[in-house]
């Protein structure tokens, strides 16, 4: 009995350490990305997460028995319908969208469901369009040039109006100087001779 009671309390501390390793690597992860697996070769299965782990994606083998009680629990809970069946978890403390879906392109026996990214749940399609925009890195770069931009044409905005007047002040006084300007006080009207 004291050995049936032993392994039970085995049992139970392994399931509870299986549940931690669950919760820390989703709650350490940016991206989280849930795909149904087809049972491969184990070269095959070490050459996949050598490729991943080159962009620092982990791949990770949970039991559903042990995600689903941690998930439900938790803000994934939306993810718990795509554990069923045999299922992997593909996690990354980065948004490493785009090279995941390099890597998963060429391993049909690995089948992207969804993922949840920077806290937001996204399909299999909303994973592909999360891809697709430019890095933040980029977007940021982009932003100060635009910002760059705005002060130096505000700049020559004011300086050809300003110049534009200068111009027009400078052509009134030549013709001031010149007494050529119509209307100006110093030129006589023209007279009318009666005939």
């Amino acid at each position: 009995r004291r050995a049936v009671t032993r392994r039970s309390r085995q049992h139970d501390g392994y399931v509870r350490l299986l549940r931690r390793q669950v919760a820390e690597a989703f709650r350490d992860s940016r991206m989280v990305a849930v795909c149904q697996y087809s049972p491969m070769a184990g070269e095959d299965v070490a050459l996949v997460q050598q490729h991943l782990l080159k962009h620092n994606i982990q791949v990770k083998f949970f039991l559903n028995e042990v995600v689903r009680p941690v998930l439900s629990q938790s803000k994934y809970r939306n993810l718990l319908p795509l554990f069923v069946g045999r299922n992997i978890v593909l996690v990354s403390p980065e948004a490493k969208a785009k090279e995941m879906l390099r890597v998963l392109k060429n391993v049909p026996q690995i089948s992207l469901l969804g993922a949840c990214i920077d806290d937001t749940i996204l399909s299999r399609k909303g994973v592909e369009n999360f891809a697709k925009l430019p890095s933040l890195e980029a977007s940021q770069g982009q932003m100060v040039g635009a910002l760059a931009l705005l002060p130096s044409q505000t700049s020559s905005l004011l300086q050809r109006g300003s110049l534009q007047l200068v111009a027009l002040l400078q052509q009134h006084l030549k013709q001031l100087q010149a007494g050529a300007v119509p209307g100006s006080p110093e030129e006589p009207a023209p007279s009318q001779s009666p005939e």
